[in-house]
């Protein structure tokens, strides 16, 4: 959540963080800012709403000479938690008499209790957020080592933050430190760059190094020198990015999220290139660094996650109790640690994040590993905070997912999901045969995932038809329930539609009450175990004359003439049978939020990776 991104090298800082912001912008965009230091001058440019506004206020009140001339700056995007988002309350924030600038992600705990103190000092704040104590706070440290005030100062501080400070007392100079909230420093050639998210800099350099919690860095154009907070030098190792920029932009289509559901053939082909033995009819999971003994020895399974990520983790409920019999728990990872949580040695704890820095994921992962657990991550981003942690997981090689509402990442993270419990299955019982079945319909995923991208404008036919409407629901049952909980959410994300997933039996104990020719019901029919039930539910809806979208498998005569429309997928198996059918709803999801005229990018009150609790 929030964006940061900064610049010190030999070029005009201006246009790059503008276009560093532009591309963390997915990350927050309730307000932006900019502070650029020219001729011992810091000039800070503050503008509530998208990164567009902001430029347009630098154009207008700062010359284009005058921009031209800054070689050092920070800049912010803002997705708001203390504060409304107000010009007052945007990054940068100020101290020292204008003299010193701060960036900042992540939550201040005792923000409170610092402003007071700092009041009583004489510091007079101008905004409502917990950011601003944080600015003055390293003022009253500044005796003329900048890394050594931010040092001091973050020493006193409880919570999370990715920060980043300049100043007019030490020109040349960014200091940034992280804890919890992620931070990447680009290294160019006699610039460095850094920035929240490699997707801001990966257009100026591919040489990254991520930065640890607890690391606190003096940047100059000749690079980083990292410490830690008692100002001990630390090492850290220099990464190389392997996508192309071109994967972080739209190249061609009207929103991300589009470009994003029609990539997921190509995307899911990089996840599962090189992750199958056909001989042995079993996947190869390297990363999870267990031997098939080591595997086998596993008696349980929990899957912590949040959201997107939840529901995914939901489907492997279905398939690691199917393919493997290992009991498995999903959990929401926010309320794992306060929850007290029963596990042990002989459980393995899955966390699931896009992102790899999802905060309470993250507390999740600390807390499993505390209480001696084996834990593996399953993220997109290398080098990510839950990945290093964890210490042995997969990732989803999906490449960078821009949309803020989660596409490919979720059809990614169902199908690693479904090599752990083939892999885990021929651990224990699944014979060799079962297993080369389920190997040859895991390469057939992307394209059967084609044949549903071909059915778009049907899809969007079908859309139009209930764009006006203000109330869904999804209806789906066993490994299909999850994928009708993520459908629900894909609207209400982008199209602020209210949208409830059900378990299709569940309505009729409450929910159908709310049935009426204004309620669409988007049935899941798959031609799968559990479709004759959910067929006798849509009956059920359609008594209350409430119109059915079904999601029907393709020559299903049987399940087409129970609906009003019809969306056709191709004929999978029970455990592929989510991943298809989840592109069908997020194609109609996108399709409803279109017509509705939304901000499909960038959904009001969201932001893409939730690094606060």
């Amino acid at each position: 959540m929030c964006g940061i991104v900064g610049y010190v090298g030999k070029r005009s800082a201006c246009d790059i963080l503008i276009n560093g912001l532009r591309r963390l912008e997915y990350r927050g965009y309730d307000s932006a800012g900019v502070a650029l230091l020219t001729h011992e001058r810091l000039l800070v440019v503050k503008q509530t709403g998208k990164v567009a506004l902001l430029e347009k206020r630098l154009a207008e009140t700062v010359p284009a000479a005058v921009r031209e001339q800054a070689r050092i700056g920070i800049a912010h995007t803002r997705w708001a938690t203390h504060g409304l988002p107000t010009e007052a309350n945007a990054h940068p924030h100020v101290a020292d008499g204008g003299q010193l600038a701060l960036v900042h992600n992540g939550i201040i705990e005792n923000y409170a209790t610092l402003r007071r103190q700092l009041e009583t000092r004489g510091c007079v704040f101008v905004s409502q957020t917990d950011t601003e104590v944080l600015a003055h706070l390293v003022s009253t440290f500044d005796t003329g080592d900048l890394l050594a005030a931010v040092s001091q100062a973050l020493k006193r501080v409880e919570g999370t933050y990715g920060i980043a400070v300049v100043s007019t007392r030490h020109p040349g100079q960014i200091v940034v430190a992280r804890k919890g909230s992620p931070l990447v420093v680009g290294i160019g050639d006699n610039e460095t760059l850094i920035a929240s998210d490699v997707s801001a800099i990966v257009a100026h350099t591919r040489q990254v190094i991520y930065l640890q919690d607890g690391d606190v860095a003096l940047v100059t154009a000749e690079g980083p020198q990292i410490y830690t907070l008692d100002n001990m030098p630390v090492d850290r190792a220099v990464a190389n990015v392997e996508w192309e920029i071109g994967a972080a932009e739209k190249g061609g289509y009207e929103h991300f999220m589009l470009k994003e559901i029609f990539e997921q053939p190509a995307a899911l082909q990089n996840t599962i290139r090189g992750r199958l033995d056909l001989t042995l009819s079993t996947a190869i999971l390297s990363g999870l660094s267990l031997s098939p003994r080591e595997l086998a020895a596993i008696q349980r399974l929990v899957i912590v996650a949040c959201g997107t990520s939840l529901h995914a983790g939901m489907v492997g409920k279905y398939l690691f109790e199917g393919l493997a019999d290992l009991p498995t728990d999903p959990e929401q990872a926010a309320e794992f640690r306060y929850c007290n949580p029963i596990i042990g040695p002989d459980d393995l704890v899955i966390a699931i994040s896009q992102s790899g820095e999802t905060a309470d994921t993250l507390a999740a992962v600390r807390e499993s590993i505390q209480k001696g657990a084996l834990v593996a991550g399953l993220c997109n981003v290398v080098g990510s905070t839950i990945a290093r942690e964890a210490g042995r997981g997969v990732y989803l090689h999906a490449g960078p997912e821009i949309g803020v509402a989660s596409t490919k990442a979720f059809t990614a993270q169902v199908t690693v999901l479904l090599m752990m419990a083939l892999k885990l299955g021929r651990c224990r019982r699944l014979s060799r045969e079962t297993g080369r079945t389920l190997c040859e319909e895991i390469v057939n995923i992307p394209a059967m995932i084609q044949k549903v991208l071909a059915q778009n404008e049907a899809i969007a036919a079908i859309a139009a038809k209930y764009a006006h409407v203000n109330n869904a629901f999804f209806i789906g049952r066993g490994i299909l329930y999850p994928t009708a909980l993520e459908g629900a959410l894909k609207l209400k994300e982008i199209s602020y539609i209210h949208a409830e997933g059900y378990q299709a039996a569940e309505l009729k104990h409450g929910p159908i009450a709310l049935l009426d020719e204004n309620m669409p019901v988007i049935a899941l029919l798959n031609d799968i175990p559990g479709k004759e039930k959910t067929l006798g539910n849509v009956q059920e809806c359609r008594a209350r004359r409430a119109p059915v979208i079904g999601i029907v498998t393709e020559g299903d005569t049987e399940a087409e003439q129970g609906v009003n429309d019809v969306i056709r997928l191709p004929r999978t198996s029970v455990y592929t049978a989510p991943v298809v059918t989840a592109v069908a709803l997020q194609l109609f999801a996108y399709h409803v939020a279109r017509l509705r005229g939304c901000e499909i990018d960038q959904p009001r009150n969201l932001a893409k990776s939730v690094t606060v609790e």
